[in-house]
């Protein structure tokens, strides 16, 4: 029951209904009800039990940890830690450990093979684990009280509209929870735009995007020159709008109840550096690994000062890399962002200091670069993520020059000047004629290749220049300030958009799913 289904719309009316008619005392029994129905409805049994026996597990330990004096708190804490990353670990990760073992021991023992699933389906795992640990360590260092009522941290674990792909909450939210509610107009029409403007993200947008970026990711040795590189583009815009769709949609539906989730992106492609984009993508996720991975480690390797800040950070990214799956891609993927993150923190004081020397800490231009070298670095690390196999980055990074129509805007100002010779026919200059209007026709067969209509293309290229033009005046213009008449109209104006523009894909789930 994806966000973006008729079912789930159905499904939420139903459950805010009964959240109304219920008193303050049952809500939680309504939501906790409603989200383990919730992640029922996948029809993967074993996923609820994971579920279960991390809530369980978490709950517990937690209470030890409360009561307990050094060493035993201590002693208990790691144990809690180390069953959930274990949990993590079998239900992500085995499948991934077993086949590259298989291959080695493969070398000596050609029939040997342990005999694990060649996959487990573990949506949403990875958010309520880190959630889990995140809990625990609060707990552990006093940051917090445990929870004793087992049904409300239940629900803090479970909660639908955060569940599949976050974001991950701390403690805090178990306040929000508990507290009474009261049916508040201003949340309610916040809740449904938000819903409304990530479901258009996701089925406008992002599922046009990933049209053309599945038609080449998944046949990719069938393509080579611009169309990889426009293949790499759309799947950098349309993760951004796949996930970015869906935490909105999170926020509004958690909104209706009263309950505020964090914000996880703040324009990300705008970021100046590695550094700010992190503090703008998946924000919940970046701020968990600097709290529970980054600053522990960089604790540790202190005495290095720099060096050890450096390999906290690398670690941390190769971590981050192996939270979003068990391949290589994803390894590499994390490993490239602490790369970039490790020569910031020793090129970061330096540009620092330029910049300041010549008041150019302002200058458009050297803000203009800065936004785009990030973007570039952010999209080529987004090939690893993407890609289905090493091989096809291998092939990508071969094949990405090799085609003609790279080399079009060349070609075409290189002979201009025979294109006023043509109508003399001399043989020499139709020659440069052909070369000249070959690539023409290159062009236009690659956005036929893409698998979108020209149409498409340009109903895609007019939407997200509304969105931009949208948001920027969002940060000036506070909507629900617009006239009656003009709010409504954008209202509607959404809602047929959604209704006629939406893509009809088979299976459309969210990118973050699998993660």
């Amino acid at each position: 029951m994806a966000f973006n289904s008729i079912p789930y719309i159905f499904f939420f009316f139903l459950v805010f209904l009964l959240y109304l008619l219920v008193t303050d005392r049952w809500r939680w029994v309504v939501l906790l009800t409603a989200s383990l129905v919730f992640y029922l409805s996948f029809g993967i049994p074993y996923l609820l039990l994971v579920l279960l026996l991390t809530t369980i597990v978490t709950y517990f330990f937690s209470i030890l940890i409360d009561r307990l004096q050094e060493p035993w708190r201590k002693r208990v804490f790691w144990l809690g830690l180390l069953l959930n990353v274990s949990t993590l670990v079998i239900m992500k990760y085995l499948p991934f450990l077993t086949s590259n073992i298989d291959i080695g021991l493969g070398l000596i023992f050609p029939k040997f093979k342990i005999p694990i699933p060649a996959e487990l389906v573990s949506i949403g795992i990875s958010f309520y684990i880190f959630q889990a640990i995140s809990y625990l360590a609060n707990i552990y260092l006093e940051i917090d009280k445990p929870e004793k009522h087992f049904g409300y941290f239940a629900l803090f674990q479970s909660f639908f509209p955060k569940l599949l792909q976050g974001p991950i909450e701390r403690p805090g939210l178990l306040k929000q929870l508990r507290a009474p509610y009261e049916f508040n107009y201003e949340n309610f029409r916040m809740g449904l735009l938000l819903f409304g403007w990530g479901l258009f993200k996701k089925t406008v947008i992002a599922d046009r995007l990933a049209i053309p970026t599945n038609a080449v990711f998944d046949n990719i040795s069938h393509f080579s020159g611009v169309t990889l590189i426009i293949a790499v583009l759309c799947y950098t815009f349309q993760i951004y709008f796949d996930f970015s769709g869906y935490t909105d949609m999170a926020l509004g539906v958690a909104r209706i109840f009263n309950i505020e989730l964090t914000n996880n992106f703040n324009g990300p492609y705008l970021a100046f550096s590695i550094a700010d984009f992190w503090k703008r993508w998946h924000i919940s996720f970046s701020s968990w690994i600097l709290d529970y991975i980054f600053k522990p480690l960089q604790m540790q390797f202190r005495r290095l000062q720099t060096f050890g800040t450096a390999l906290a950070l690398m670690i941390t990214f190769l971590i981050s890399g192996l939270w979003h799956g068990s391949s290589w891609g994803f390894v590499i993927w994390g490993g490239l962002h602490g790369f970039y993150m490790v020569i910031e923190a020793f090129y970061a004081p330096i540009r620092k200091k330029f910049l300041k020397k010549y008041h150019l800490e302002k200058n458009i231009f050297i803000q203009g670069w800065q936004i785009f070298s990030t973007f570039f670095l952010v999209s080529f690390a987004w090939i690893f993520f993407r890609a289905n196999s090493i091989n096809d980055v291998f092939y990508l990074f071969r094949n990405i020059y090799r085609q003609s129509e790279v080399y079009c805007g060349i070609t075409l100002i290189k002979n201009a000047p025979y294109l006023l010779l043509a109508p003399n026919f001399f043989p020499t200059n139709v020659q440069k004629v052909i070369a000249v209007c070959h690539p023409i026709i290159t062009v236009r067969e690659i956005i036929n290749s893409l698998g979108l209509e020209t149409i498409e293309w340009a109903i895609l290229a007019v939407l997200f220049t509304a969105y931009v033009i949208i948001t920027i005046m969002g940060r000036k213009v506070k909507y629900f300030e617009l006239p009656t008449g003009l709010r409504w109209s954008g209202y509607y104006l959404l809602i047929l958009i959604i209704i006629f523009l939406e893509v009809p894909m088979k299976r459309a789930w969210f990118v973050y799913f699998r993660f």
